[in-house]
């Protein structure tokens, strides 16, 4: 009887502590999702300058010179360490480089609404924004790292550049030289979201 009794006892304590534990538990959870779980942008003053794919900005030039440049259908390497190499237009990181595009639902759908038939009929994938090409040295900056670039947007680190060196210089991804000579170097505020 007495056996029976601190049993019963055991399971009523047991029962108390399980009760304690599961409450402790929904409370960390509540918690986390009241302050977030994810992680938060390290916010840096930036130099960013432009670039594009063509021969100027990447070092590369039709033909090669030990073939006279009859080839010219051929793009070679004409700079650095891999002159003569043939050039692939990857990134370092073996994506291919792309602008940024800001989507159907966006800030620019409000500046050009006239834009919105076109991307949605003749352009289905413009839909969904997608994260443009950014350069930086890795060393800082690693593959995948997420940033938001005023008057650019959203980024991700793929590539390097053989001139950007140090934690506060960037190069960001055009379509055309046009465009990257027009954005030109700025000082930015950014956004800065690491894998």
């Amino acid at each position: 009887m007495v056996q029976q009794n601190v049993n019963k006892n055991q399971a009523c304590e047991e029962n108390v502590y399980s009760n304690q534990y599961s409450t402790i538990l929904l409370f960390l959870c509540c918690l986390f999702l009241l302050v977030g779980c994810g992680k938060k942008p390290i916010s840096q003053t930036l130099t960013a300058t432009a670039y594009c794919g063509c021969s100027q900005c990447c070092g590369w030039q039709r033909g090669n010179s030990r073939l006279l440049h009859l080839d010219f259908w051929n793009k070679y390497i004409s700079t650095g360490k891999n002159k003569g190499k043939k050039y692939s237009g990857l990134t370092a990181s073996g994506t291919k480089p792309r602008q940024q595009q800001p989507g159907l639902f966006s800030l620019d759908s409000l500046k050009r609404p006239w834009m919105i038939p076109v991307r949605t009929v003749l352009f289905p994938w413009y839909f969904l924004p997608e994260k443009g090409t950014i350069a930086a040295d890795t060393n800082y900056y690693p593959f995948g790292t997420e940033m938001f670039v005023p008057g650019y947007g959203w980024g991700i680190v793929e590539d390097r550049g053989g001139a950007i060196k140090g934690p506060s210089h960037i190069d960001l991804y055009f379509n055309s030289h046009k465009d990257a000579l027009r954005w030109g170097r700025r000082r930015v505020n950014v956004d800065i979201y690491f894998p």
